[in-house]
C-alpha cells in the first residue's frame, strides 16, 4: 500500500489537481436515497445511474480467468440494479451517512461466483497511464497513510450525487489526487468506474435493497 501511495503522490505533484466537477460547495448534509430517506451505516444500497438508458447499477467483474482483481463496473442491462453496497464513515460505525465525509464502500457478492478470495472493500488500483480503476481488495477502517486508497466521498452535484476520491479526514499529512469518479469505456466493452480526466462524473442515486 505504501508503494501505491507514493505513486499516487508523485502523480499529484506532477499534474495539476482537478477540482471536483459540478460539486456544490456546501456544508455536510445527510445523503438521501431515491425515496427521500437518509442513508444509514449497515444498510445495503444499490448505486444506480441518474441517467437511465445507458446501463444499470454498479456491480463487480473479475478478469478473464475469474480470479483477482475484481473491478467495479456498470451493469450493461439498464434494468439491473447491480450489487448492493454498504457505506462506513471513518468516524462512525452507526448513524447517518453525510456528504463530503471520508468513507469505505463495500460490495456484497456471492462467494460462489468467483475464485477471488479477498476483501470486497473498494480501493483505487492503477493499471493504465492516467487511469485509476476501482477494484476490491481494500481495507475497512484503520484511517491513515497505509489505507489512503480505500477512502471515498459522496458529494452533492446540484440535485444529484457523485462519488469522489478526495480523502481529507483520514490522513492530515497525506497528499493525494482529488477528483470525481466516472465511467471509463474499456476495449472489452465494459464501463469501469475509474478516476481519470478523460471521463465525466458519474451521477448516481441510491436505492435501498
Amino acid at each position: 500500500m505504501k508503494t501505491s501511495f507514493i505513486a499516487l503522490s508523485f502523480i499529484c505533484c506532477s499534474l495539476a489537481i482537478d477540482l471536483l466537477s459540478g460539486i456544490t460547495a456546501a456544508a455536510t448534509e445527510p445523503v438521501l436515497d431515491i425515496s427521500g430517506q437518509k442513508l444509514e451505516t449497515g444498510v445495503k444500497y444499490y448505486i444506480v445511474p441518474v441517467i437511465r438508458g445507458r446501463g444499470g447499477g454498479l456491480t463487480l467483474k473479475t478478469n478473464g480467468n475469474n480470479t483477482c482483481p475484481i473491478y467495479v463496473v456498470q451493469e450493461k442491462n439498464e434494468l439491473s440494479n447491480g450489487l448492493p453496497v454498504t457505506f462506513t464513515p471513518y468516524n462512525a460505525k452507526k448513524g447517518v451517512i453525510l456528504t463530503s465525509t471520508d468513507l469505505n464502500i463495500k460490495s456484497f457478492v456471492n462467494p460462489k461466483t468467483t475464485a477471488c478470495v479477498q476483501s470486497t472493500v473498494w480501493r483505487l488500483l492503477k493499471e493504465l497511464t492516467g487511469v485509476w480503476f476501482l477494484s476490491t481488495g481494500g481495507v475497512e477502517g484503520k484511517p491513515g497513510i497505509d489505507t489512503i486508497l480505500n477512502w471515498f466521498k459522496i458529494e452533492k452535484a446540484a440535485k444529484d450525487y457523485i462519488i469522489s476520491f478526495c480523502p481529507s479526514q483520514v490522513c492530515d499529512k497525506c497528499i493525494t489526487l482529488c477528483n470525481s469518479l466516472g465511467l471509463f469505456r474499456h476495449d472489452d466493452g465494459n464501463k469501469y468506474l475509474a478516476l481519470t480526466d478523460t471521463v465525466k462524473p458519474f451521477k448516481v442515486m441510491f436505492k435501498r435493497t
